[in-house]
């Protein structure tokens, strides 16, 4: 028994590897692309074809997107409780894609589209959208039936991509493995490039499938990013032989609470006085502690409780909802201390989401031709956004990094919090730079008469918005993949889904937040006299340029709290196994804290 599972844990070291990455980044590739293949464009397509007014259809995305941001907490649970990530990401994209069901006789199967088929057939039947209107008349709003429409079709693809965006970047990343030296400095690599592919399907989505949603039509612009969607499932599953599978190691949160209610029970228990008579069980924790053991840390020491032995317990047998071992103590105490520095994340999400509304809004309003005969998509300025961000992940990682290792001595360069650090002042920069453009902007629309034309060109050329844009492209590059290293590396590696999850978590509150702030600052600023900041209908008349400002207030607030976190902030010891020859016993245990 003992020879076979050996010989498993070596068959499957021999898997993953760099041999594994084609396959995960084509499926990143064509999933994003079919992702931002119908998001780029939305609120052009909500506000034009829908006829829904911009306050209401920017909150339907920002919503859609904090809703679609927040299911991976499900999809995580899923996947590191039972399913492992490798088939949470195949049935996740399979309902993403569509959902086919057998007819009562089982004749035939009767084929019944879902979430991104949905959405593609509302483009394409006219039933399913209001009647177009001319640029003087007052359009028609989409009726409760076709928002229903809509609304499913979000709800169903925000369910698919619950399964997919935790599991992807986990499972990249444990193709290499951590107790093989040769391998371990891969795992911060594979970040840098997962982020460069997924931003290249986003840059392809923001011109090419923008341009046909603009120019050519809303089915075949719809259409291709479903098509893309289904060549990524097929992709992904090719590649099944080659992958590195790790069991599910069952449900984190119930080990989590196992520790709480321990704790509680034990709460009038004194603390012992030397850390090393705490409950210890290699046993036990050998399936969540692979690449190594926690080890007990200073902070919480509340907690500790959940892990002193009393004579009711059986140490060889125990209760977990009344004993637990060191190391699932510390895995409670390594989420509790990440969560300071997940909550920094949320404002600079919703300065980042006003790329996809309002600025897509002014973009609208200006000059965008290219060259006489071609007019840039408004949607497609994002294409400034990702470039900027693709350039600046191939120049962190091949120039910045081996820079900076010669004077840190840390392999990737600068630690993920100090990354993350330049990410959120970069990013104060962007929204205040984008306030004074919107000055510029309506002063030309002043200029020529056209502050009372809501939808009359401005003639101000749209490469005004080019620096906020790139600005936003080299924060998200620096603080989006420090965020996700963070994640990734400071949590207990049997929630390494549950961790990317808490990623898109971030995303999602920040989607929120931008919705409160969007509705709160339209109610407060819409009591008459033209003082309202985000006016539905004609945006020379706003105040949009105080928004940014806003916002710009609240990240210097942000980035004061982050560093102060950062600080203070205790780093994940672990015993990490170093095994010299994988047929080989003999081990060497060192402490890491890893930055």
């Amino acid at each position: 028994m003992e020879v076979m599972k050996k010989k498993e844990n070596t068959s499957r070291k021999m898997k993953g590897g760099m041999i594994t990455m084609p396959f995960i980044f084509a499926n990143e590739i064509c999933e994003k692309l079919a992702v931002v293949g119908f998001g780029a464009n939305m609120i052009i397509y909500l506000t034009n074809e829908l006829h829904l007014p911009l306050t209401k259809a920017a909150n339907t995305l920002t919503n859609f997107g904090g809703t679609a941001s927040l299911t991976p907490l499900l999809g995580a649970f899923i996947a590191d409780t039972f399913a492992g990530r490798f088939w949470t990401i195949t049935i996740a994209s399979i309902i993403y894609q569509m959902e086919v069901t057998g007819s009562s006789h089982g004749s035939r199967l009767l084929q019944n589209c879902r979430g991104m088929i949905i959405l593609t057939l509302s483009a394409i039947l006219p039933q399913l959208r209001p009647p177009t209107c001319k640029s003087d008349e007052i359009c028609k709003e989409a009726n409760s039936g076709q928002l229903a429409i809509l609304y499913i079709s979000l709800l169903l693809t925000a369910f698919g991509s619950g399964g997919i965006r935790p599991c992807v970047v986990a499972f990249g990343a444990e193709q290499f493995d951590e107790t093989n030296p040769n391998q371990k400095t891969q795992t911060w690599k594979f970040f840098n490039w997962y982020y460069f592919c997924m931003g290249f399907s986003m840059l392809i989505a923001v011109t090419v499938i923008v341009y046909i949603q603009d120019n050519i039509g809303w089915g075949i612009g719809f259409g291709i990013p479903t098509i893309a969607m289904l060549i990524s499932i097929i992709v992904f599953i090719f590649g099944y032989p080659l992958y590195r599978n790790l069991d599910p190691a069952g449900s984190p949160f119930t080990r989590l609470l196992q520790v709480c209610v321990a704790a509680y029970k034990k709460r009038k228990l004194d603390m012992v006085s030397d850390p090393n008579f705490l409950y210890q069980n290699e046993e036990l924790d050998a399936d969540i502690s692979t690449a190594g053991k926690l080890v007990h840390t200073k902070q919480m020491k509340f907690l500790d409780r959940a892990a002193i032995v009393t004579e009711e317990d059986n140490p060889k047998s125990p209760n977990l909802w009344r004993l637990n071992t060191v190391h699932r103590v510390e895995e409670l105490k390594s989420v509790i201390r990440m969560g300071p520095i997940w909550a920094s994340g949320i404002i600079l999400i919703t300065a980042y989401a006003q790329q996809h509304t309002f600025s897509v809004q002014q973009a609208k309003t200006m000059d965008r031709h290219l060259i006489k005969s071609f007019e840039i998509p408004a949607a497609s300025m994002t294409v400034f956004t990702l470039t900027t961000m693709l350039c600046t992940i191939c120049f962190y990682d091949r120039v910045f990094v081996p820079i900076a290792r010669k004077f840190t001595g840390l392999e990737r360069g600068i630690s993920f919090l100090s990354r993350m650090a330049i990410g959120f002042f970069i990013s104060v920069l962007a929204t205040l730079v984008a306030g004074f453009i919107e000055v510029k902007r309506k002063e030309a629309a002043l200029t020529h008469g056209l502050i009372d034309q809501g939808k009359a060109i401005v003639p101000i050329s749209v490469f005004w918005l080019v620096p906020q844009y790139c600005l936003h492209g080299v924060a998200e590059a620096f603080m989006s993949i420090g965020h996700l290293e963070f994640f990734y590396d400071q949590a207990p590696e049997s929630m390494r889904s549950t961790a990317t999850a808490l990623f898109w978590t971030s995303i999602s509150a920040g989607n929120y937040l931008s919705t409160l702030l969007v509705s709160l600052v339209h109610k407060f600023t819409s009591g008459g006299g033209g003082s309202n900041w985000l006016p539905d209908n004609n945006l020379n008349k706003g105040k949009l340029e105080y928004f940014y400002w806003l916002i710009t207030i609240l990240q210097v607030i942000n980035l004061m709290y982050y560093l102060f976190c950062a600080k203070f902030y205790t780093f994940k010891p672990i015993q990490v196994q170093k095994t010299e020859d994988l047929d080989s016993k003999k081990d060497s245990i060192e402490l890491v804290h890893n930055v």
